[in-house]
């Protein structure tokens, strides 16, 4: 004994795991339960084919040479047929496989482990779907044998309205498939002209850009960056009102009024980062995507829903598969926009 009398050390000392009784607590704490910002804003649909199409036009542009001698017979011919576009569906999934002993079994935190791990990569799974539908992923067909279909991520639907881009591709109609981009130069700094200008692109076609989307690394940037001299827009205070409660200091921005649209801010912890896959793949450093949206035209779509099946019995188990068959709609480009490769270690300037 460790004294001249027995004591906890003791007690725990006893072969085979001691005498004193555990101590845990019946919860499971998570720090991972994080919201999908993109899913939750956009819109959903249905499909009936795995190539979900769907057209788009827009008006010309105004001609100041229009006019006509009264009495002329009409001439030309001013109908345009707009564009037919599609995006393939992608099946993503999650199994689960639970031994009858393990989901009998008296566990912490859960009532059931099927049950619990069921929840559980339900969740994964729909943070698998956020997280590709900013990513820069050419769409692919389904071939049945050794091709898996994938949806072509946001950044390879953009052509119009976009910064860094050498020569954006994005829905290319002669093969019904979107192309993988390349930036022009991998891991540039934010500017407020950059942002500025993408804003102001999307108003010229139409579009009314309500979102900017990216890392919490680059919001954070941003906000910073609004806060010096440079920018001239927001200024460091604090809430000195006569009021009880404590003053609150302001240090952060969430809403960025330009001259062509209001965005708010909204980091995404979803979004991956790109190892320069945008071009060399031997740099390291990590960049990336920085979205200006107007989510009314983008929607997730759904061949088969969110669904959990039983799998075949092979044993002393209970198995499960959840998948989902999904794609991306993006109505039209235009109203949407784009500043590749940005590196969220490198401040923001004007």
């Amino acid at each position: 004994m460790s004294t001249q009398n027995l004591d906890s050390a003791d007690l725990k000392g006893v072969v085979r795991g001691g005498l004193i009784r555990e101590d845990v607590m019946n919860k499971i704490w998570d720090i991972s339960k994080i919201p999908l910002p993109l899913t939750d804003m956009i819109g959903s649909g249905s499909a009936k084919n795995e190539y979900k199409e769907w057209t788009t036009d827009d008006l010309a542009a105004p001609n100041p040479a229009n006019a006509v001698i009264d009495g002329s017979d009409a001439t030309g011919n001013d109908t345009r047929t707009g564009e037919r576009v599609g995006n393939h569906h992608q099946i993503s999934d999650k199994v689960v496989k639970v031994s009858y002993r393990a989901d009998a079994s008296d566990t912490i935190g859960r009532a059931k482990e099927l049950s619990y791990q069921l929840m559980r990569r339900q969740q994964e799974l729909r943070r698998d779907v956020e997280a590709i539908t900013m990513l820069n992923q050419g769409s692919i067909a389904d071939n049945g044998s050794t091709v898996a279909g994938l949806v072509g991520g946001l950044p390879t639907w953009l052509k119009t309205n976009t910064a860094n881009l050498t020569t954006p591709v994005g829905y290319n109609g002669s093969t019904g498939l979107t192309t993988v981009p390349t930036a022009t130069v991998d891991g540039i700094a934010l500017t407020e002209t950059l942002i500025r200008d993408n804003v102001e692109s999307i108003y010229n076609q139409g579009g009314d850009p309500t979102v900017l989307m990216s890392v919490p690394g680059v919001i954070r940037k941003v906000s910073e960056y609004l806060f010096t001299s440079s920018a001239r827009v927001a200024t460091l205070m604090s809430d000195q009102g006569k009021s009880a409660e404590k003053a609150t200091a302001l240090g952060a921005i969430n809403i960025f009024v330009t001259d062509f649209g209001t965005l708010k801010m909204i980091p995404n912890r979803l979004q991956l980062l790109y190892d320069a896959l945008y071009a060399d793949p031997s740099l390291t450093a990590d960049f990336a995507d920085v979205f200006i949206l107007d989510p009314s035209y983008l929607n997730h779509c759904y061949l088969k829903g969110y669904q959990t099946d039983a799998l075949a019995k092979t044993g002393l188990a209970e198995n499960r598969q959840m998948s989902v068959d999904w794609s991306l709609i993006v109505k039209t480009e235009k109203s949407q926009g784009i500043i590749a490769s940005v590196n969220p270690n490198l401040a923001m300037t004007a």
